[in-house]
């Protein structure tokens, strides 16, 4: 199986590459693996130091948005895994024109090579944040799609146009969405990594307005082993989603994380809370369960212990992003 991976050089992406390339996904241990990266600020070649020397792998500096670099990789894979995206909703917010490109143009981009060229599935990797806010209950597959911010309109938008490929094109889509990822080599201007890297360096941490914004917590790994899941044995033109299973208020998460890292609230700010910052996100993960047998193995007391300990070891690799962010002088 020839495999190409889109953003495969950032935090979920690279972790699916490695995990694929070191034998720990079933069915595709012997998997030729193209990376697509276009190696903007989170997209870090530092993240597959551990394969680039592996006889399967290949790596290709591109956008997805360029049709000519498009259809040269796209030739010659049997699937495609659909993980670039730009991601940050403060930075969507900000201004909101490379998100709707990168992630709806550069969508459309890929279907259409992935029509041309034969592929045989197609894996759009999405996210709960298409939902909006849910204030009970759990969102199933069928619920409609209310973003909030234009970092989750822009998903909601790509999600949307890889389904209409499958129902008008015929082109084998499936769709993934998850919770709030945590783990290893995830960009320092996330939560977690944030708080910890400020902590080890002795600077402040904010908390958004009232700290009781809640988010369900998956480990990259489990994700990860999701979505191998799904390009495995999904049903094409379906929705499937991924959730940790550990739902947390921010407040919550911030205590967990001054304890793991062995400090107090003193070295919290309370900020004022961001525009449209949803209150609540809540997968139902009953169908991919039921149909795939998918279930959250790392324990989130285990998994952010065991990321802690990874960002204390790897100043080297966090500290540069932090400075080449401005991020090691401020809050975040």
């Amino acid at each position: 199986m020839r495999m190409l991976v889109t953003g495969g050089a950032g935090f979920i992406g690279s972790q699916f590459v490695r995990a694929t390339l070191h034998g720990e996904l079933p069915g595709s241990e012997d998997a030729r693996v193209t990376v697509l990266d276009k190696l903007t600020y989170s997209g870090n070649p530092a993240n597959l130091t551990s394969v680039a020397a592996h006889p399967r792998y290949t790596f290709v500096q591109g956008d997805t948005v360029d049709p000519r670099v498009v259809d040269e990789v796209v030739a010659g894979h049997d699937v495609i895994v659909h993980f670039a995206a730009e991601s940050h909703v403060d930075r969507s917010i900000d201004t909101a024109t490379r998100f709707v490109t990168t992630n709806v143009l550069g969508t459309q981009t890929l279907l259409e090579a992935a029509l041309r060229h034969g592929v045989g599935r197609f894996v759009h990797v999405s996210t709960d944040e298409v939902y909006g806010s849910i204030a009970s209950g759990s969102w199933t597959e069928d619920t409609p799609l209310a973003p909030n911010v234009p970092y989750a309109a822009s998903k909601a938008g790509s999600d949307l146009m890889a389904l209409a490929w499958h129902r008008t094109r015929g082109l084998d889509v499936v769709v993934t969405r998850c919770t709030n990822n945590y783990g290893p080599y995830q960009y320092p201007e996330k939560v977690i990594p944030l708080f910890v890297t400020n902590i080890l360096d002795g600077l402040r941490v904010p908390l958004y307005g009232d700290g009781a914004h809640r988010r369900d917590w998956l480990h990259v790994s489990d994700h990860c082993r999701a979505i191998q899941m799904v390009m495995n044995s999904g049903r094409a033109g379906e929705v499937y989603h991924i959730g940790g299973g550990t739902e947390l208020s921010n407040e919550e998460l911030t205590g967990l994380l001054l304890t793991a890292c062995g400090t107090d609230w003193s070295c919290v700010d309370r900020v004022a809370d961001r525009q449209g910052h949803d209150r609540r996100y809540s997968l139902d993960i009953t169908k991919i369960r039921q149909e795939l047998g998918y279930e959250p193995l790392v324990a989130f007391e285990d998994g952010l212990a065991a990321t802690v300990k990874w960002y204390h070891e790897n100043r080297s690799w966090w500290q540069p992003l932090k400075e080449a962010a401005g991020l090691l002088d401020a809050v975040g």
